[in-house]
């Protein structure tokens, strides 16, 4: 059976991707679904580079059940767009910056992270580094919201494709 390989893509990859990878990693295990999922994140830049979560994202994550603090940030590649299935991001900002590198082949793999909660009034996951605790907690139900989405449509699309 052949693995779902989902990127998730924030600007610096220490606040909200690290927490959508570990929330649906956490969506997926929950499912039973977790063989079936190749999960990573990625950032725009290497500022971070090698570096662990923000410590705030790994504390808000904790609280709801989520370690992030094994991961390490890491810049995006251009063979990413070729590894992974679906580069999911969190901004309108990242959207733009990865439309600037994508091959053109790969072009239809970009997704804003919100197109899989449209019950939400929200198309963003803001970005919560400037801020304090409440915006990591913003930011966490946003992509908890978003997860549980996703993984509905993946599991839909299969159901169809299996039809």
């Amino acid at each position: 059976m052949a693995k779902h390989r989902i990127l998730f893509v924030c600007l610096g990859n220490i606040c909200r991707s690290p927490m959508a990878e570990g929330v649906f990693r956490r969506v997926v295990d929950e499912a039973g679904l977790a063989r079936q999922f190749e999960i990573d994140s990625a950032g725009m830049g290497d500022w971070h580079a090698g570096e662990s979560p923000d410590h705030r994202a790994q504390a808000a994550a904790q609280t709801r059940g989520v370690d992030i603090s094994g991961q390490a940030a890491r810049k995006i590649e251009l063979e990413d767009f070729d590894d992974f299935d679906l580069i999911v991001a969190m901004d309108g900002a990242n959207i733009a910056d990865l439309e600037d590198i994508v091959p053109q082949a790969a072009r239809g793999k970009i997704r804003r992270f919100l197109d899989y909660a449209p019950h939400l009034d929200h198309d963003e996951v803001p970005d919560p580094y400037y801020g304090g605790r409440q915006g990591f907690d913003q930011a966490l139900d946003l992509i908890e919201a978003a997860a549980e989405g996703l993984l509905a449509e993946l599991m839909q699309d299969k159901t169809k494709k299996d039809a």
